[in-house]
C-alpha cells in the first residue's frame, strides 16, 4: 500500500510516521521550496507530547521543549499577579509535560527523523481525482502521482477540503490580531520556567520559556481585520496598543526583533463533520482550522495522526479505515475547535462583561480549576 502525503508540516509529518509503523510506504509533497513556518513556537501539551512519544519522535520533545514548571496569570495595568501556580500537579495526573517549542525547530527535526532527501518539495496541489483504483494528485507544475490512499494535511487553505466536502468553506476572523517571535530570557520581564501571561482591555500578553534560553511571546490585540503592516513600525505599534502597561510588557516590546516578529489575523473554520471521502482524509488543519486560545492546534493534528494509525492497525480496507478514522475523530475536533473560539471571546473582550468576570475569577484562582480544565482536554486524546 502506498499513501500520498499533501503537506510536510507537523500534521502531514506525523500522519506518515504513523503509517510507516503500520508498514505503509508514503511519498510526501510539500507546496513550498523551503519550509518557513507561520509563527514562531506553539504549545504542545501532554496529549501531543505523548503522540510524538507513541510516534518514535518523543526524543524531540525532550530536546526543544522549554522547562514550563509553573503558570501565572498578572494584570496588565499593574503587573501585581492575579494567580500563580505549578504545574506539577498535572503532570501527575495526565502523565507527562506540556512542551513548548520552536515551530520551526520542531518541523525541522521532524523532516531530518523522516529523511528530508525523501520528501518533495515545490510540489503544490492543483487538483485529485479517484477511482477504483486509488487517488491521483495532480500538481501545478504539471505532474501527477498515484497511491492507494492519500492524506491530505495540507493546511487551513486547503485545496483539497473542497474535493472531500463537495463545497469551499470561508475562514472566520476571530476578532484580533497576534504578533509572535522569540527573544532571549530575561527575568525581569517573567520567570525562566513559568507562563506568565498579562491581560486586560481584552488584550493579552503572553511568555513561554522554550529550549536554548528563549522565551517565546505573543501579544493579542482585538483589531478590526486588514489593518496595514509595517515592520518597521511594530515596535511603535505595540508601544501605543500597550501602552500604561506594566514595566515587563514594556521592557518585552523593547526587547523583540520587528525582522523576526509575526503578525497574524488569526482565524478559525466553521467546524464540520466530513473528515473523508472514499480513499482521502483530511488531518490537522485542514480537518479542523482552529484559533491558538487553547493551544491544542498542533496537538490535535498529532492526535489525528495517531488515530489514522491506529484505524490502519485495525483495517485492511483502505475506506474502511479511514471512515473508522473519521468517527473517531470528528467529535473531539469540533469540541477542539469551538472550546477554543469560546476561550477566545472571552480572552479577547468580544463582551468585556465576561471578559472582566474572567479577570475577577483569576483573582480568586488557586490553580485547581485551571489545572482541572488542562487535564479534561488532555484525557480527550486518544492516549488519555
Amino acid at each position: 500500500m502506498k499513501a500520498l502525503i499533501i503537506g510536510a508540516g507537523i500534521g502531514g509529518m506525523s500522519a506518515a510516521a504513523a503509517l510507516k509503523q503500520q508498514g505503509i510506504e508514503c511519498d510526501i509533497f510539500e507546496a513550498v521550496k523551503e519550509i518557513k513556518p507561520v509563527g514562531a513556537a506553539l504549545s504542545i501539551w501532554s496529549n501531543g507530547v505523548k503522540c510524538m512519544n507513541h510516534l518514535g519522535m518523543g526524543h524531540i520533545m525532550d530536546q526543544l521543549g522549554g522547562p514550563m514548571h509553573y503558570l501565572a496569570y498578572q494584570d496588565g495595568l499593574t503587573g501585581t499577579v492575579m494567580t500563580q501556580f505549578s504545574l506539577t500537579p498535572l503532570v501527575e495526573a495526565v502523565g507527562e509535560r506540556p512542551c513548548p517549542v520552536s515551530r520551526a525547530d520542531l518541523q525541522s527535526q521532524m523532516i531530518d527523523w523522516w529523511g528530508k532527501e525523501k520528501i518533495q518539495f515545490g510540489k503544490r496541489i492543483e487538483s485529485v481525482e479517484q477511482s477504483a483504483n486509488g487517488v491521483t494528485a495532480y500538481f501545478t507544475d504539471g505532474t501527477q502521482v498515484s497511491g492507494d490512499v492519500m492524506i491530505a494535511a495540507d493546511g487551513t487553505h486547503s485545496k483539497v477540503r473542497a474535493h472531500v466536502l463537495g463545497y469551499d468553506t470561508e475562514r472566520r476572523y476571530a476578532g484580533y490580531v497576534n504578533w509572535n517571535g522569540l527573544v532571549d530570557i530575561d527575568e525581569d520581564i517573567a520567570p525562566a520556567n513559568q507562563w506568565t501571561t498579562f491581560v486586560g482591555e481584552g488584550k493579552r500578553v503572553s511568555i513561554m520559556p522554550i529550549a536554548d534560553g528563549r522565551f517565546y511571546f505573543f501579544f493579542d490585540v482585538p483589531l478590526p481585520k486588514g489593518l496595514d503592516e509595517d515592520k518597521n513600525s511594530v515596535k511603535q505599534d505595540l508601544a501605543g496598543y500597550f501602552a500604561g502597561w506594566a514595566e515587563p510588557v514594556q521592557k518585552l516590546i523593547a526587547a523583540i526583533d520587528p525582522d523576526t516578529t509575526n503578525r497574524i489575523e488569526i482565524h478559525d473554520i466553521e467546524p464540520f463533520d466530513t473528515l473523508v471521502k472514499e480513499k482521502i482524509a483530511l488531518l490537522g488543519d485542514s480537518a479542523h482550522s482552529t484559533t491558538p486560545d487553547i493551544g491544542q492546534g498542533g496537538c490535535s493534528a498529532l492526535e489525528d495522526a495517531v488515530v489514522l494509525g491506529q484505524c490502519f492497525a485495525k483495517n485492511t480496507d483502505i475506506e474502511a479505515a479511514l471512515l473508522d478514522y473519521q468517527s473517531e475523530r470528528r467529535f473531539r475536533v469540533k469540541d477542539l475547535v469551538l472550546k477554543a473560539r469560546k476561550r477566545c471571546d472571552v480572552t479577547h473582550g468580544k463582551n468585556m462583561q465576561e471578559t472582566q468576570a474572567w479577570y475577577d475569577e483569576l483573582r480568586q484562582e488557586k490553580g485547581d480549576n485551571i489545572i482541572e480544565g488542562l487535564r479534561n482536554t488532555i484525557v480527550g486524546g486518544p492516549l488519555a
